[in-house]
C-alpha cells in the first residue's frame, strides 16, 4: 500500500501539539457529535462511527474528559447543534485531485468558501464524484517509531494479528492499513500492546500514485490552497494526490 505521505502524518501530529490543538479538538468534537446522532447512540461498542472518531481523538491526545463531555453533550436533550457532512471535490494546479470533507451548519456559506479557495489558487471545484473514484477509503493507523526503535517484523505481526489488512514501514513512522470499519478495533488492540499512535482514522488514499508540481507558482498556490482548507473551521479533512516535498 502506498500513497500515504510521511510529511502529511508528521505535519498533522506536530500540528496537534502546538497552537492548533484547540482547533483540532473542536473539529474532532464536531465529528463526534455527528457520529453520536447518525450512529444511534453514545456507546462505541454499538456505534462503529463513534468508535472510529474516538480512536482518532485518542491518537490526537484528546483528553478522556473532553471525549466524555462531548458525547454527553451530543446525547443531551438541549443540544440543538445540527451539522451535516458535505464532501466537495475538485482540482488544484496541474489537475491535482482534491477531496474536502466538511461538517457544517450552513451549507451555502461552506460551499461558497470552498469554491473560493479552489478558484483563487489555480483550481476549480467539480461535481460530486469527479475525483473520488480514483481514491480508496482505508483505515490508516500511524505508529510513532522516532524514539522507540521498534522491531518492524514484530509490529507487523501484532498489526496483522489485530486485524490489519496491510503494513508499511518508513523510518520514523510505521503505517498500518485496515478496512474502514476496523480502524477502531485495530487501534485499540495496538494501544493495548503499548504502541504510541500518531494517527488513527479513515482516509482517502490515491489509487494511481501522486502528482509532482515543479512550477513555483503552482507549488505556492497548492500550498496556500491547502492552508486555507485546513484553517477553515468547517473543514474536517483534506485528501489529495499531490506528492508533498
Amino acid at each position: 500500500m502506498s500513497g500515504h505521505s510521511k510529511w502529511h502524518n508528521i505535519q498533522k501530529t506536530k500540528g496537534a501539539a502546538d497552537a492548533k490543538r484547540a482547533s483540532i479538538f473542536t473539529k474532532i468534537a464536531r465529528e463526534m457529535i455527528v457520529a453520536v446522532k447518525e450512529g444511534g447512540g453514545g456507546d462505541p461498542r454499538s456505534n462503529s462511527k463513534l468508535a472510529a472518531v474516538i480512536a482518532k481523538a485518542k491518537a490526537a491526545n484528546m483528553p478522556n474528559d473532553n471525549i466524555k463531555r462531548t458525547i454527553d453533550k451530543a446525547l443531551g436533550a438541549g443540544n440543538t447543534e445540527n451539522y451535516e457532512k458535505i464532501v466537495y471535490e475538485g482540482y488544484g494546479p496541474q489537475g491535482v485531485a482534491i477531496i474536502v470533507e466538511t461538517m457544517t451548519d450552513n451549507r451555502n456559506r461552506t460551499a461558497g468558501e470552498m469554491r473560493h479557495y479552489f478558484d483563487k489558487y489555480g483550481g476549480n471545484m467539480g461535481a460530486a464524484g469527479c475525483v473520488s473514484w480514483s481514491f480508496d477509503k482505508k483505515g490508516v493507523i500511524v505508529i510513532d517509531n522516532e524514539d522507540e526503535e521498534l522491531d518492524e517484523e514484530t509490529v507487523m505481526m501484532d498489526a496483522l494479528e489485530a486485524g490489519a489488512a496491510d503494513f508499511e514501514a518508513d523510518g520514523e513512522i510505521m503505517t498500518v492499513y485496515t478496512e474502514p470499519d476496523d480502524v477502531a478495533a485495530v487501534s485499540e488492540a495496538l494501544t493495548a500492546k503499548g504502541y504510541k499512535l500518531m494517527e488513527a482514522q479513515v482516509e482517502m488514499l490515491p489509487q494511481n500514485g501522486t502528482i509532482k508540481l515543479t512550477d513555483e507558482t503552482d507549488l505556492k498556490n497548492m500550498r496556500k490552497m491547502l492552508e486555507m482548507f485546513e484553517d477553515n473551521d468547517d473543514v474536517q479533512n483534506v485528501w489529495h494526490n499531490w506528492e508533498e516535498e
